[in-house]
């Protein structure tokens, strides 16, 4: 396994990170995936000593700019967050209708079993992509994160879409609480 030039090495440090599906996947198609992440981000803010400024979920991948306070700590953070919300994807996929259920179940399985890193289903692909953002402009992070819908021709508006901060930032009320910056 080749080793990431992305490392977290400030545990509580404001970074970008990037969570990707496997084979990047469209999971996100469907509105009860994305909810799974909402809900486990909430979560996640009350217990887990997180802060959000931003978020986005898209078809295969999400992005945050997140810092996680004492006592947390981020890989701490992101390794609870892949194993709680792979499981209940896992759980949702055979609990809805969905037309790619077999398909998907073999994906994340051959993923499981290629890679020797889960047990029977491996959703998240390992890296994060982390940035350190104490001395980067946060606001830039931000910004193209709250474009991707709009660049992947989703919406007109980047608070137009429901699945991120950007609304957050016009005013609106969104899905996860977020310090706006």
């Amino acid at each position: 396994m080749s080793v990431s030039r992305y490392v977290i090495t400030d545990q509580q440090a404001p970074h970008y990170l990037t969570c990707t599906v496997v084979h990047w996947i469209d999971l996100f198609s469907r509105k009860d995936y994305k909810d799974v992440v909402v809900d486990s981000l909430n979560h996640c803010i009350e217990n887990k000593h997180l802060e959000i400024f931003a978020w986005v979920i898209m078809s295969n991948h999400i992005h945050l700019v997140a810092q996680c306070h004492s006592p947390g700590y981020m890989s701490n953070f992101l390794r609870d967050f892949k194993k709680f919300t792979s499981k209940t994807f896992i759980e949702v996929v055979g609990s809805i209708n969905e037309s790619r259920q077999k398909w998907l179940l073999d994906k994340f399985s051959f993923e499981a079993r290629r890679t020797r890193r889960a047990e029977n289903y491996k959703v998240w692909q390992d890296d994060n992509h982390p940035i350190d953002l104490t001395d980067i402009d946060m606001m830039e992070k931000i910004n193209y994160i709250h474009e991707n819908p709009v660049r992947a021709g989703l919406v007109d508006a980047p608070e137009d879409y429901v699945y991120s901060s950007a609304r957050n930032y016009v005013g609106k009320k969104g899905l996860v609480p977020v310090t706006v910056i």
